[in-house]
């Protein structure tokens, strides 16, 4: 009788164990693909904040200074900085978000034809931030340059 049950609970145990080894690869693929669609979406996100701020830009800086504008851009997980002008936060034509992704660090950038500077880096944490935009006719960062400057509205 014991022998019996002995083999019953080995055939059992090997049964599972056969079924753990061909449920395991399937976790991992799956957790591999779950990582490569949050890289994704982040980037995507990226994207369209950078893409935001841009508009908001050309838009503001086609009125001229005083012109403002408050806008709200969401942040995604995965942001490591955000450059306003160029990657040293100097007056130029880009929004950088820079990003970590399962490849490595990305770069996703909007271009606005406004010279635009800023400082936001700072908002690099996941969230939702309000940013004030405004033409300027003396830069912040460089005064001899008119631009659109972007920064967080409580600052």
């Amino acid at each position: 009788m014991r022998a019996r049950r002995a083999q019953s609970s080995l055939e059992l145990l090997v049964t599972l164990s056969f079924g753990l080894v061909v449920l395991l690869p399937i976790v991992i693929l799956a957790f591999i693909q779950i990582s490569a669609s949050s890289s994704t979406l982040s980037a995507t996100a990226a994207q369209n904040a950078a893409s935001k701020l841009a508009t908001v830009s050309n838009l503001v800086g086609s009125q001229g200074a005083p012109a403002r504008q408050l806008t709200t851009i969401e942040v995604p997980p995965g942001v490591d900085n955000i450059y306003v002008g160029t990657q040293s936060n100097g007056v130029g034509h880009y929004i950088i978000f820079t990003i970590s992704t399962s490849g490595g660090p990305d770069s996703v950038i909007a271009f606005t034809p406004e010279n635009v500077s800023g400082s936001i880096s700072a908002l690099s944490n996941q969230g939702t931030y309000l940013i004030n935009v405004s033409a300027d006719n003396s830069c912040p960062s460089d005064p001899g340059v008119p631009c659109v400057y972007i920064k967080p509205a409580y600052g």
